[in-house]
């Protein structure tokens, strides 16, 4: 289970956006604050923790989980050569070797890389048999201007694979987000998903503790999957995942205050300091562009003459020099990048503020790499005169690709 608020490209015109990054843990905490079912559990972070989790715990199985936010933890392997970052364990002796093997060392997964992601918390929780997996969510929909509760009999896999095979399945309760979730719409939808009996209320008062979360922590989605019912009759949410609206971060700050950046790469968490729009990469051509869709352009003809972009760096439309100053701060800092490629469209941004915050910029921060600089648009002229003046060593071209073309030479020139 993650809570996961991740926004790989910033939207056209887009402002500085938090990703929000959750443990199991966490959002199981988070869940169970607001009555949701979920398997009970413990958090070890030693292996003294261990040794009382059995005891506060006395269920008939245990699962052991590796906490990390990568997935495909069952099928890793661990840097002490151990295997498996999620077991299964009825005898509760074995608990406190499971999590001594795990903490303090990399869990290697498909989605982690070759050096892994160091563990320094277990989960210990109660391990449950599912009788039956259903599908439930709690989406924001525009065209229904609010929430919509989201369900389908088939749980376990993608809700776009069930839509495909079986559209049928699919069941859509807008809720009115003045007035709430009624009584009868949370039974109406757990009934659409299969729930009878006893089963039925208790999935319904699921539903309903579901839709308080949502909106009292100000989630954008709430998914469950699976919402899934046991072979002894209980209801429990196995699985989720949470976004939030992150212009609710002010009202939100205890939950945005356990934001783990233990596994962010360490570029992204400065530029969430300095407030930049920015997206690392592998690359070796550092890119300062104003605007998401000239960013990504000028990525793309990057690959086009054979180079590689370092990074997605939209510095804005309402730029300031301090940002520029920020922004070559960044690039520098990357020990990836081998020159810098400054691509400037003068719309709303004024060509002669960035020029004069490159200059300043490049004198400031001692300036080794190349530097490439392509300005058109307003008060261009100004701009350029500004940087020729300059006396620093800085190749100019108002041709897009030509400028492009050059910081891929310059880049492999220097590596």
């Amino acid at each position: 289970m993650h809570l996961v608020f991740l926004q790989k490209v910033p939207a056209v015109g887009a402002r500085f956006r938090r990703n929000l990054h959750l443990q199991e843990y966490q959002s199981k905490k988070l869940m169970t604050d607001y009555g949701v079912a979920v398997q009970k559990f413990v958090v070890c972070d030693s292996p003294e923790d261990a040794k009382h989790a059995t005891d506060h715990l006395k269920v008939d199985e245990y699962v052991i989980k590796a906490q990390i936010l990568a997935g495909g933890r069952g099928k890793g392997t661990f840097s002490n050569g151990f295997k498996g970052g999620v077991h299964l364990t009825k005898d509760p002796s074995k608990v406190e070797n499971l999590v001594d093997s795990m903490l303090g060392n990399n869990l290697i997964t498909k989605q982690t890389g070759k050096n892994g992601v160091k563990v320094s918390k277990v989960m210990v929780a109660e391990a449950l048999d599912i009788a039956r997996e259903t599908y439930f969510a709690i989406v924001l929909d525009r065209t229904h201007a609010g929430p919509v509760m989201v369900g389908s009999r088939h749980g376990g896999m993608d809700i776009e694979e069930t839509a495909e095979k079986d559209p049928d399945s699919i069941v859509k309760v807008p809720v009115d987000i003045t007035t709430g979730i009624t009584k009868e719409q949370s039974i109406s939808v757990a009934q659409s998903l299969g729930f009878e009996g006893s089963k039925l209320q208790q999935a319904a008062d699921q539903i309903s503790k579901l839709y308080e979360l949502f909106i009292n922590v100000d989630a954008t989605q709430v998914e469950i999957n699976p919402f899934a019912e046991t072979p002894d009759g209980r209801v429990v949410c196995f699985d989720a995942k949470i976004n939030f609206d992150d212009n609710a971060s002010f009202r939100q700050s205890e939950i945005f205050a356990m934001d783990d950046k233990a596994e962010t790469d360490p570029r992204e968490v400065e530029a969430e300091r300095l407030r930049l729009n920015y997206i690392g990469l592998e690359g070796s051509i550092g890119c300062l562009v104003n605007g998401a869709g000239l960013a990504m352009a000028t990525m793309d003809i990057i690959k086009l003459h054979g180079g590689e972009p370092a990074n997605f760096l939209d510095i804005g439309g309402g730029v300031s020099q301090q940002q520029v100053h920020d922004a070559f701060h960044l690039l520098m800092g990357d020990k990836h990048v081998k020159a810098i490629l400054v691509n400037i469209f003068g719309g709303i941004v004024n060509c002669g503020t960035v020029a004069t915050g490159i200059v300043q910029a490049c004198k400031q921060l001692h300036l080794e790499l190349p530097l490439v600089v392509r300005l058109q648009g307003n008060n261009m002229d100004k701009a350029q005169e500004i940087l020729t003046s300059s006396g620093l060593n800085i190749k100019m071209d108002n041709d897009f690709s030509q400028a492009a073309k050059i910081a891929v030479e310059c880049a492999k020139q220097n590596s």
